[in-house]
């Protein structure tokens, strides 16, 4: 069983900084690309960006040069930077991650989510 645990929400005021993490635990072979989706109230779920194994990033239009994904293998833990915050940025953020448990093939994981907030 693979699960994907974030952590790092909350309330923020706009321009200011938050950081979220989300680890992968379980039975796991491998991690391939890992990433944040994130889905606002009454819209449908927009991918934020992504890094693959070597920390190549892409990155939506709208957090491009505010946000920033990073990752650590060897703690199959994934970050999410985010400055310079904007009350569009209010949503629930899920990470994402292709994993190969053992034994399994690659198949996509998604965490539970974590509320961000920004708001004055």
């Amino acid at each position: 069983q693979v699960q994907l645990v974030e952590s790092g929400g909350g309330l923020v005021q706009p321009g200011g900084s938050l950081s979220l993490s989300c680890t992968a635990s379980g039975s796991i072979f491998s991690i391939n690309a890992m990433g944040w989706y994130r889905q606002a109230p009454g819209k449908q779920r927009e991918r934020v960006g992504t890094i693959t194994t070597r920390g190549s990033t892409n990155y939506a239009d709208s957090v491009k040069g505010r946000f920033t994904i990073s990752r650590d293998n060897a703690k199959n833990t994934v970050y999410l930077q985010m400055n310079s915050l904007k009350p569009e940025d209010t949503a629930v953020y899920y990470c994402n991650a292709d994993v190969r448990p053992v034994g399994g093939t690659y198949h996509s994981y998604w965490g539970q989510g974590t509320q961000v907030t920004v708001s004055s």
